[in-house]
């Protein structure tokens, strides 16, 4: 099945069928590899080559270094595409990129490639040894699993959910939004509320428990609004709709989040317009909510 593509998500886009039945079947992997119109994406590091369109740098088999390899997909017409994990070849007219540089600005076909490519690349470089006896592990499924060379145990990817939430009230018929300011950050910085799900814990309960712990308010009607990777190093952002119950007094923890405040729409507009706030970039899930909520396209990022 091809993936579904979120345009709104920079990260949430895809044209590939992950074909996940073929990881383990060689004979079609050698074939394919053998292909002369396969493509291959070289990363190293989180970065791969780009041309200014900007666009991928895909290369064919018999051209790509050795290293790791990775099975990305295949489109429409049947052309295969791998990630080998290897230093970046020279190619004239290119220069190395990361996803959180470009990933809003390629295709979807594009986004889609190194999105995955990110996301199996730290992972394999952090999964290098067995978690149960630490013994060395060895790339399998086409680079989608890895198995211990000792005891045999295979072990996937691993994906760690987050919340990112917009929380927002109603105060004298003017709807607000809650913007805040992490403690690590420059003054000026805002985004959204956000936090790992902790185990056991439902996405909804995450919700409402980072708010509370961050900013001492509680939520209701929490609403689901899309989910992008978010592969720096492993997570996935899970993107919700939040509204505060009325009459609540901010209370930051003065830890994870230095200050907060509330914003209608023409505050938020005029703050950004005069440069007194930065939104986060438009690659993030954070930046697409909050335009979602305004209604329109704001000025400035980080």
């Amino acid at each position: 099945m091809t993936e579904a593509s979120l345009g709104w998500l920079a990260l949430a886009r895809g044209a590939l069928d992950r074909v996940g039945e073929r990881r383990r079947d060689d004979a079609w992997l050698a074939e394919m590899w053998a292909d002369p119109r396969s493509r291959v994406l070289v990363i190293e590091r989180g970065k791969v080559p780009i041309r200014p369109e900007p666009a991928l740098v895909l290369i064919p088999p018999d051209q790509a270094p050795e290293g790791e390899r990775y099975l990305l997909g295949v489109d429409v017409d049947g052309v295969a595409y791998f990630a080998v994990s290897a230093p970046l070849p020279a190619i004239e007219g290119t220069e190395p990129a990361s996803l959180r540089a470009t990933g809003a600005l390629l295709s979807d076909r594009d986004a889609g490639l190194l999105t995955q490519a990110v996301a199996l690349q730290n992972w394999h470089e952090t999964h290098t040894h067995c978690p149960r006896c630490g013994a060395l592990t060895r790339v399998a499924s086409a680079g989608h699993t890895r198995i211990c060379t000792v005891d045999g145990s295979e072990h996937f990817p691993r994906t760690d959910p987050a919340v990112i939430m917009l929380v927002h009230d109603l105060v004298h018929d003017k709807e607000r939004i809650l913007l805040a300011r992490s403690a690590t950050w420059p003054v000026g910085r805002v985004s959204i509320l956000a936090g790992f799900v902790e185990p056991g814990e439902s996405l909804e309960q995450a919700v409402a428990r980072e708010v509370h712990e961050e900013v001492g308010i509680k939520v209701d009607d929490c609403r689901y609004l899309g989910s992008q990777p978010w592969p720096l190093p492993r997570s996935l952002m899970l993107g919700f709709f939040a509204r505060a119950e009325e009459g609540q007094e901010l209370h930051v923890d003065g830890e994870e989040i230095k200050s907060a405040r509330w914003y209608t729409r023409e505050e938020l507009r005029a703050a950004t317009d005069a440069g007194e706030i930065l939104l986060p970039g438009r690659i993030s899930i954070a930046r697409q909510l909050i335009e979602r909520w305004y209604g329109g396209e704001l000025p400035g990022d980080w």
